[in-house]
């Protein structure tokens, strides 16, 4: 039995974390649960590798909805034990993730804790559901009138049941306002992945992505809303691992011949198969990516401008400073104030 805490007392929350709250339905799946808490939690790791040691980390709990604080798999069987029940929890909450299962549980037996949900909704900075969590939004009022997604098997009960809410059964997962709703399973992973993108950078959900052997094929839609489940997303292993590979070597000469070669592809074909795949030329996400490593560095980070300047490819202070200035209008130093 897996446990995440071997009391269960609530957490308040420890100062200068992102506090991720995973609230688990009596239907949930243990993928659905654990998949989203080890993207938050390798986060953190991959922010040390990258040393950034003053970027804010998660803190991740796990909650039930009730008051036995096991919650086990109703598809594999295996028993996860919670922090806390939902009405034990304190402190501030950043990201509410909702996940559920392939039995629906709405909550409807449990109106405190749909008046909490509410009440969490208009403080939380994001509220997310996986799978048939997104009926517990829906049985709070919390998707009226917005665009939502479930997993495919309940698309239609979930249109039928709930006629205010704009039910969308194609995209794996779906944004509209602070509210995210994830389709199932695995793609309860694919969006706290873009979450992590969005607090954290490219560089950082791209190291949880490899770490966590996250390279898979998606679709269109959910291309457009995380970068890096688009450089997951071509069909080409060697270039979907190319992105990587360019931040953990920025310090190195990263023209477009170097890169080519080390694919062993001719110039002409690599920058064309890249702009495709990518939607960027070659040497405009090396400078992406250069520039936004080095963003990240000065506020996350204690280290000199000119051990970031070469960390970052740009070769000297003077670069950097005239690459920051063209970008955001100041020097690094401002920057970093």
């Amino acid at each position: 039995m897996l446990k995440t805490s071997n009391k269960g007392r609530a957490s308040t929350g420890a100062p200068g974390t992102r506090k991720i709250v995973v609230l688990a339905t009596p239907a949930a799946q243990s993928l659905e649960v654990a998949g989203p808490m080890e993207v938050f939690g390798s986060a953190n790791f991959r922010l040390r590798e990258a040393g950034r040691e003053r970027a804010i980390p998660y803190e991740v709990v796990l909650a039930s909805t009730n008051n036995d604080l096991r919650i086990t798999s109703t598809t594999s069987g295996l028993q996860l034990v919670a922090t806390a029940p939902w009405y034990r929890l304190s402190g501030d909450i950043d990201t509410l993730l909702i996940v559920g299962g392939l039995n629906i549980w709405t909550g409807e037996s449990n109106p405190r804790m749909l008046q909490w949900l509410r009440q969490q909704s208009k403080k939380v900075r994001r509220l997310s559901s996986v799978c048939t969590g997104a009926f517990v939004l829906a049985e709070a009022g919390l998707l009226d009138d917005r665009r939502a997604t479930t997993h495919w098997c309940f698309t239609g009960k979930l249109k039928e049941d709930y006629p205010k809410v704009i039910v969308d059964p194609d995209p794996i997962f779906i944004r509209d306002g602070k509210i995210v709703t994830a389709a199932g399973v695995a793609s309860g992973i694919d969006l706290c992945l873009s979450l992590v993108e969005e607090d954290l950078g490219l560089d950082i959900a791209l190291r949880v992505a490899r770490a966590l052997v996250l390279f898979v094929r998606r679709s269109g839609s959910e291309n457009q809303f995380s970068t890096a489940l688009a450089f997951q997303g071509t069909s080409k292993i060697p270039l979907r691992e190319l992105p990587i590979w360019i931040i953990e070597n920025l310090a190195e000469p990263l023209g477009v011949d170097e890169l080519a070669s080390r694919l062993g592809m001719s110039v002409r074909n690599f920058s064309r198969t890249f702009t495709r795949e990518f939607g960027s030329t070659p040497a405009k996400f090396v400078s992406k990516m250069r520039f936004e490593t080095a963003k990240r560095l000065l506020a996350d980070s204690e280290k000199p401008l000119d051990k970031i300047a070469t960390e970052c490819g740009f070769g000297s202070v003077d670069s950097m400073q005239r690459a920051f200035r063209q970008e955001t209008g100041r020097s690094p130093g401002a920057f970093r104030r």
